[in-house]
């Protein structure tokens, strides 16, 4: 009888072995499908996400080129669910500064190239921004900038990495495919010592749904593309005296198809050098959308909470880290979020600011 048992417990445990391989197996099926956008998934892909946009916001809005008003450059590097196959991998490099840096400092020019991947889907882009900066009062402390950014997407989707169910699928591409789109972008950006807000518009031409991106084998599909948004972003400087400074922020981020999604972050500036705090990224209600009309449900909006640093190592090098924990369903099946960023300042001392700036 004990033998019996066992026999049978090993076949339990073997038969519990598979069914997590398949359930896995599926997981990742899941993601690929979702990435390449197939006609029965999600018809669009967000835009890239950076939980430390807040040290340099152009990627957010071209209206921020050239508010450091020195030449700055950053490169940041996004590894997102670690552990999960197929999971977003970005990186991000940006360069910007002021043409007239030594005259009325009124226009901001900026260069970002950007590198994303989720499973068989990348999508790599190059854009130049400009922004129009006026000047607001005697002192200089406040300046109102109009912002405008031209650039192109290599939209790439990869059939080799799919694991269709039926071989010979005519949905799923034989091999690597892809395309080019161009793209404008356009944003206003305020700021004073105390404070600052922006809007912006993303993806203006990318979201064009009579564009069809890929063609083949007499198929035709259209919901690569990522979609318009609209960021709206806000924050402060609070002095709290002994050379301790509190940084709140907000970014609101709306596509107009799934949830709003809120960021509010709040970082504590030590000696002007050290930053350290957090961020909370979550769902909002801001109107009813279609997904909830048609299903009477709304997704769960729990997202992250994130940890972020940045040390100023000498003063013209700072290095910035973050770790997104996933408040999710998804956080038993991957280990977080890790984001690191290097940013440096170009130029001639005698020509650089004798305060950093803080927005």
């Amino acid at each position: 009888m004990g033998c019996i048992e066992k026999a049978i417990g090993g076949q339990n445990m073997e038969l519990t072995r598979l069914v997590n391989q398949n359930y896995m197996k599926q997981i990742r099926i899941m993601l690929c499908i979702v990435a390449a956008g197939l006609p029965f998934a999600v018809r669009s892909q967000q835009n890239i996400q950076f939980t430390q946009y807040i040290f340099n916001s152009m990627s957010i809005n071209p209206a921020y080129a050239g508010y450091k008003e020195e030449w700055f450059g950053q490169l940041g590097m996004r590894s997102q669910w670690v552990g999960l196959d197929g999971a977003p991998q970005t990186a991000l490099l940006s360069v910007d500064g002021l043409l007239d840096g030594l005259g009325y400092k009124r226009h901001g020019l900026g260069l970002q190239l950007s590198a994303d991947g989720l499973g068989p889907q990348s999508a790599n882009s190059a854009y130049v921004n400009y922004a129009f900066r006026l000047r607001l009062n005697d002192e200089d402390t406040q300046r109102l900038s109009f912002g405008l950014g031209a650039g192109v997407t290599q939209y790439s989707l990869d059939g080799t990495l799919l694991d269709p169910v039926s071989s010979g699928d005519p949905v799923v591409p034989p091999n690597r495919i892809s395309n080019f789109i161009p793209d404008i972008r356009f944003g206003v950006y305020y700021y004073n010592p105390r404070w600052y807000a922006g809007i912006s518009v993303m993806d203006l031409l990318s979201g064009d749904q009579s564009n069809n991106i890929f063609r083949w084998d007499n198929t035709t599909t259209d919901n690569i593309r990522r979609r318009r948004h609209i960021y709206f972003m806000g924050g402060a400087l609070l002095n709290l005296g002994g050379g301790t400074r509190l940084r709140p922020s907000l970014l609101l981020k709306e596509d107009f198809k799934g949830p709003t999604s809120l960021d509010l972050n709040a970082m504590f500036v030590f000696g002007d050098r050290f930053w350290i705090g957090g961020g909370w990224r979550t769902g909002v209600t801001v109107f009813k959308k279609d997904y909830e009309r048609f299903t009477g449900n709304a997704l769960n909006r729990r997202n992250s909470v994130s940890a972020i640093t940045q040390l100023y190592a000498t003063p013209t090098l700072r290095i910035g880290y973050s770790y997104d924990h996933i408040l999710s369903q998804l956080s038993s099946v991957q280990n977080g979020s890790h984001e690191v960023t290097l940013g440096i300042t170009f130029g001639r001392r005698d020509q650089r600011l004798l305060s950093p700036r803080f927005f």
